[in-house]
């Protein structure tokens, strides 16, 4: 086992953790739901200092990757959005694109799977079912409070399973 590979992971959110979306959540208001603008706006997110921050201190002793409910191809907008931040390298787990079910079932999914090789240092998320359920299985979350979701947003990672 490497030096890079024994350390524990640091699993951080996009939306609302790192990525402030208050400016495309618009694409969520209206009926029906506009969600390829809404993923076309992402690359424009502005950056999260708070959660940001919180990243790059986590690489200092942990490995630090990317656990989000985008789709699959959203992937080129998000590899480049984190270099351009100038958060961690790290590998980015997404949704596949035909993937509806809620985000606390996916990502738990994905954290099931790493936590059986490496240990999960930290989770950080802004979505409050997905840190309960976390919780539940016994990890350490952080929850990102510092950004503000819509309540279409809040309903379309549970009900809609599109972020």
């Amino acid at each position: 086992m490497t030096e890079k590979n024994s350390r524990p992971l640091a699993v951080f959110d996009l939306d609302g953790t790192l990525a402030d979306t208050a400016h495309r959540q618009r694409f969520l208001e209206r009926k029906p739901r506009d969600w390829d603008g809404f993923f076309a706006a992402a690359p424009q997110d502005p950056p999260l200092a708070q959660g940001v921050a919180l990243a790059l201190r986590s690489a200092e002793g942990c490995e630090v990757v990317y656990l989000t409910g985008r789709p699959e191809r959203c992937r080129r907008d998000t590899v480049e959005w984190l270099a351009a931040q100038g958060l961690p390298e790290g590998r980015i787990w997404m949704r596949r694109n035909d993937d509806r079910r809620p985000a606390r079932r996916t990502k738990l999914e994905v954290l099931r799977r790493l936590a059986r090789d490496r240990e999960i240092h930290v989770l950080v998320d802004d979505d409050e079912l997905v840190c309960d359920e976390a919780e539940r299985v016994g990890l350490r979350v952080v929850r990102a409070r510092w950004s503000t979701a819509s309540e279409a947003l809040k309903d379309a990672q549970e009900r809609e399973g599109r972020t």
